[in-house]
């Protein structure tokens, strides 16, 4: 248990070049926190203490401003960053190596007690305020712009923004680390106006050369 927690501790160390000791993590990281209180709420609800189990969540909650369901599943090395509203749903598995900012929500789209939530592969990088809402598999090594909805499915290494949210990017080389260059997402509707723009002065290229060859048409004619 305490070599977990010591992989935790350095996971904040990788991540958040805000983290000055040992002491400061353990004391002031909420994610933290959130992580360490759900894997005691986790055990309570694998051996059928329910009651306990949301008791445990209930109180993390309170705490931390992250709520995370007791049955939602979370691998090593997830780490939370600023936490406050962040939501996992019950049937939500999350991947090693996982980093979530503040806001982000791991939701549900079904009422029916089934696989409702998405399951995270690992290394992903998911924005501050992305909402992931349904049964479906972000692949490993992706990255969720923030503010970002995604409906569904993400290919393996691939970058996805909007809303709803779409695949910009699709990398072909598999990431084995986590980026955190989450703020460095294309600008689809960016590209989109540039290659209007692009368009535009080829026609008025095209458009000059025409009136010019007109004009010297008349000038035969008339000469």
């Amino acid at each position: 248990m305490f070599r977990r927690m010591r992989e935790d501790i350095q996971v904040v160390f990788e991540r958040d070049p805000a983290a000055r000791s040992v002491l400061e993590v353990i004391c002031c990281y909420p994610g933290l926190h959130a992580v360490w209180l759900h894997r005691f709420s986790h055990w309570l609800w694998i051996h059928d203490a329910n009651f306990f189990a949301r008791l445990v969540s209930h109180g993390a909650r309170f705490l931390t401003g992250i709520e995370i369901h007791p049955g939602a599943t979370i691998g090593k090395g997830v780490f939370i960053d600023h936490g406050m509203g962040v939501v996992i749903g019950e049937t939500a598995e999350i991947g090693n190596n996982v980093t979530l900012y503040h806001g982000v929500t791991l939701g549900g789209v079904s009422l029916e007690r089934v696989k409702r939530h998405p399951t995270i592969g690992e290394n992903v990088v998911i924005g501050s305020g992305a909402k992931v809402l349904g049964p479906f598999t972000v692949g490993k090594g992706s990255r969720i712009g923030s503010n970002s909805v995604v409906i569904k499915e993400v290919p393996p290494n691939s970058t996805v923004v909007g809303v709803p949210g779409r695949m910009v990017m699709a990398a072909e080389i598999r990431a084995d680390k986590t980026d955190l260059e989450h703020g460095k997402m294309p600008d689809p509707e960016a590209k989109a106006i540039a290659c209007l723009f692009d368009q535009i002065r080829e026609l008025e290229r095209k458009y000059n050369e025409l009136a010019q060859d007109h004009e010297a048409l008349k000038r035969r004619l008339n000469g």
